[in-house]
């Protein structure tokens, strides 16, 4: 299981990388996994607030519908296109071609609720 070591993890199996007040935003390796084929995604629109923990887009696999929630709260900056033509990218790349939104961090932003990539480990029973 790919477990990158600058990321950090919603126990929704969101993950999060910061970059300064902007972070990227995907679904990991596991869920993936779990979700199998993904044939479609909802992205969110652009400029929503959405608070930590809100119901934020969905991912359409040929098993089923998952709903996917932001690790941060802040302003959704950009979304993923390519996506919308290949959203199978989810699947061979989840943590890189495959994010699904950029999101703008709230000035006051808590990221402690999330896990480092040890604890996620832990999580799926990896340690």
């Amino acid at each position: 299981m790919n477990i990158p070591n600058d990321f950090l993890f919603a126990t929704t199996h969101e993950w999060l990388h910061r970059d300064g007040d902007l972070a990227t935003v995907g679904i990991t390796d596991h869920a993936q996994h779990e979700l199998t084929d993904v044939v479609y995604v909802e992205l969110p629109a652009i400029g929503t607030n959405i608070n930590a923990g809100q119901q934020v887009c969905v991912v359409e696999s040929v098993k089923s519908a998952s709903d996917i929630y932001s690790p941060a709260s802040g302003v959704v900056e950009s979304v993923n296109e390519a996506l919308n033509s290949d959203p199978s990218l989810i699947n061979t790349d989840p943590h890189g071609a495959g994010w699904i939104f950029k999101l703008r961090l709230a000035p006051d932003v808590d990221l402690s609720a999330l896990s480092t990539p040890t604890q996620y480990a832990e999580q799926l029973g990896h340690a």
